[in-house]
Order: structure tokens, then sequence, then C-alpha cells
């Protein structure tokens, strides 16, 4: 994964230029890219892994400027470092104030800078798998990955998976067992899109038993297949061999009757993305709903398929 660094500078590139040097004998991970303080609502659209604003080199206020970078919510969580040359403590204190991660005083040390980069990007990257419980990123990352596509006018599929019949496992197996449905549903999306063949697709976990997946165009039949083969295949292992043999589980509602549910199947609604279709995320959104609940209907593991039309 390439991580962009955005160094805010309005005159000169001499720090971009020192970092890449040091950045690229260590790694090619990393791409260091010059922006004008005028430029950065465009800058923000592709979310920079780390904001660098060298403060002796801009003609704003730097504390206005980073409660802007603040305000775009797609950027809410980006780490900013401030390097200056002012030393006077209100000041330190007050850029501090308004959210960002580190002050660095000049002169730079280029080699505790290059660490304390490395390193404040490596904790984000780890801090941004919000779910603890499958190691995905969480519904904010989910909603910016989707915006930036937009942003950049492409063609894509959002395929959305939700199991059925979730609840009642949950009831008759408990919490624990729940959660290894869960890892074991997250697996299984992920084994299946990651064999995609294209570099730029994205898996989330929205919660629960809600997971996203956005990919490029492709054969979206087969990957719906392969996913829902594997799933009703080792799925069944997370029961015992009673409820398999019989099909179903027994639950008592509210008022203590019984009721059968059948076992956890997956539906997935997938959605065709392109500039001519959708402008917003809510739009997506939308449209998206009533798949799910078209998918939701079909009883047993199912798949539709919203097509692009032109």
């Amino acid at each position: 994964m390439i991580h962009e660094v955005y160094i805010i500078n309005n005159n000169t590139q001499n720090l971009a230029e020192e970092l890449k040097q040091k950045f690229d004998a260590e790694s090619d991970d990393y791409n260091f890219k010059i922006i004008k303080t005028w430029d950065i609502d465009v800058a923000l659209r592709n979310i920079p892994s780390l904001i660098i604003i060298d403060e002796d080199e801009i003609d704003v206020d730097s504390v206005d400027f980073c409660r802007k970078i603040r305000s775009n919510e797609d950027n809410c969580i980006t780490p900013i470092i401030v390097v200056s040359s002012n030393r006077e403590k209100d000041h330190v204190i007050n850029v501090l104030s308004s959210d960002v991660q580190y002050y660095i005083k000049k002169p730079i040390d280029p080699v505790c800078f290059f660490y304390t980069i490395k390193n404040v990007i490596q904790l984000l990257s780890k801090n941004r798998r919000i779910s603890p419980l499958t190691g995905l990123p969480g519904n904010v990352q989910i909603q910016a990955e989707i915006k930036k596509r937009l942003l950049n006018n492409e063609v894509f599929a959002i395929l959305y998976f939700d199991l059925d019949n979730f609840k009642a496992y949950n009831d008759v197996y408990g919490f624990a067992n729940g959660d290894e449905i869960i890892k074991f549903t997250a697996r299984t999306i992920s084994k299946h899109i990651h064999l995609i063949e294209n570099t730029d697709s994205f898996i989330g976990h929205v919660g629960g038993d809600d997971f996203v997946a956005i990919i490029s165009p492709t054969d979206y039949d087969k990957v719906c297949k392969d996913i829902i083969a594997e799933f009703d295949a080792e799925a069944v292992k997370y029961y015992n061999e009673e409820d398999v043999e019989r099909g179903f589980v027994e639950v008592a509602n509210r008022r203590g009757i019984i009721e059968q549910f059948p076992l956890t199947t997956i539906s997935i609604a997938v959605l065709e993305v392109s500039p001519d279709t959708f402008k917003t995320p809510l739009e997506i959104g939308e449209i998206a709903s009533q798949i799910k609940h078209r998918a939701k209907t079909i009883l047993g593991s199912t798949y539709v398929i919203n097509r692009r039309r032109f």
C-alpha cells in the first residue's frame, strides 16, 4: 500500500526532497506531495495518510488551516504534524490544541523526523482497522472510500453482505459462537475478493453481520457464487449435528412460543456505480437498501445485482 504524505508548503520543496531521499532509501511505499494552501480542498479528496504543515512556508494562520482540514469529515482522523521555527510556548499550545498530533521545532533532526513519520503512519494504519473482531475498516473508512471513488469519477461496484437468521443463531449458540461466524464470514469475503485480478479492492465491516466490498468491474456472478458456495459449505460447521440434520434452530419468542428459524445463510446485494448513475453516497445507499431488501426476501443464500443503466 502506498502512503501519500502531503507537505503543505507554498514556497520551497526542500523538506519534501529531503524526506523523499530518506524514505526512498528505506522503502518505496511512501509518496510525498507538495500541496499549496489554496489547493487543499482538491487535495483532500484523496485522503492522505499524513499531513505535514511547514509553518514557516505558508502565508495563512496555521491554527485556522488545521481546523479547516479537520472540518473535512473524510480527514477528521488524518494525523497532522506542524514543523516550525516558532518556539513560543503559547503558540505551540495553540497549534496543538487545534487537533495537531505533533509540533516539531526547527531545525529538524532528519533521522528522528523519519521515524516519527513512519511510526505515526504505522499506528494510524492499525487504528483505522476499527473492528477488533475482524480487523477490517469500519463505516467511516467505508464512506470515505465511496466518496473518494465518486469524486474521482470511477466506475466500480459495491457488494453488500448480510447474514440471514443470524439473531436466531446468537439466541441459541450465544454471542461468542456468533463472533466466530462473523470472523468466518469476514475471512470468506476477503479471500474471494482478493482473488479478483485488480489491486484496488476494498473490504469493510459495517458492524454486526453486515459487510461491504468495493471492487472494479468484473464478473460479479462468479464472485457471488464462489462466496455463497464456500459460506454454505462451511457455515454448517458452526452448528451441532442435530440442528444441521433438521435444517433449523428452535427459539422461544417473547411470549414463550417456540419458533423455527432456518440455518444462517448469506445475502449479497451488488450495485454497479458510474459517474452518470450516482453522485453521492446517499443516492447509493437508497438504491442499495432496495437491492438488499430484494435479496433478503429470497430463501437461502442468494445475490441480486443492480446493473448500470445507460
